[in-house]
């Protein structure tokens, strides 16, 4: 039984060799000649402001686990959509009655947000 885990094995020794051969390549034979213009920070092509510890509202945070929480939730609903062509009968009505209760749940959950004020920018 532990033979199949083998080819597994070699592949994660090869990944893992892959990288550290190629960083270490690369260490060893890239160009060094450091200046200021290369060592400055570099922020999207716009000269930093401020500091890198400045804080962020909670609303930011909440907004973005919310887009997070609700784009996994969609991803759920690809694989119904590719296969629902596939069903026949009783096991139609299933799985859209399922996924309408699926889609439910979401709405409830939007709602809910939207009642306790977490997508509001004051």
């Amino acid at each position: 039984m532990l033979e199949t885990y083998i080819p597994i094995a070699i592949m994660m020794f090869g990944a893992v060799a892959f990288a550290v051969i190629n960083v270490t390549v690369s260490k060893i034979l890239g160009p060094k000649k450091p200046n200021p213009e290369k060592l400055s920070t570099y922020e999207s092509g716009v000269e930093p402001f401020g500091t890198a510890h400045s804080r962020f509202s909670v609303k930011y945070y909440m907004a973005a686990m919310l887009f997070i929480l609700f784009d996994i939730e969609v991803v759920f609903m690809y694989p119904w959509a590719v296969t629902f062509r596939s069903f026949e009968g009783a096991m139609l009505t299933y799985a859209l009655v399922e996924m309408m209760v699926f889609i439910g749940l979401l709405l409830i959950g939007y709602f809910y947000m939207l009642r306790k004020g977490a997508l509001k920018w004051n």
